[in-house]
């Protein structure tokens, strides 16, 4: 599964991290429920560095569709709000190939 961060790059990450990367986006989105503004810093930071550490970079010079879109470290609430689809960012599937 291929993950972008955006304006950092892409991680190829194992679909065996699915379990892990939903749970940190169920908390991210009840954060962003609560309107918690330092719960959803620490909710976005853990689920991108999750994807950072279970993830392998692909390199720049690669041409490689995206799986998943993450927001970039300093989004702000409302914009991740805006990202978000009834399962979360993260879909609780691996996307179809």
């Amino acid at each position: 599964m291929i993950i972008r961060i955006m304006g950092e790059g892409q991680f190829e990450v194992d679909e065996t991290h699915l379990d892990e990367l939903n749970r940190l986006d169920d908390a991210l989105g009840e954060s962003i429920d609560g309107g918690d503004d330092d719960a959803f810093r620490a909710a976005l930071k853990a689920l991108l560095d999750e994807v950072r550490r279970a993830g392998t970079a692909v390199a720049d010079d690669a041409l490689v569709d995206s799986d998943l879109v993450l927001p970039y470290d300093e989004a702000h609430i409302d914009e991740v709000r805006e990202l978000l689809t009834d399962e979360g960012l993260v879909p609780s599937e691996p996307p179809a190939k």
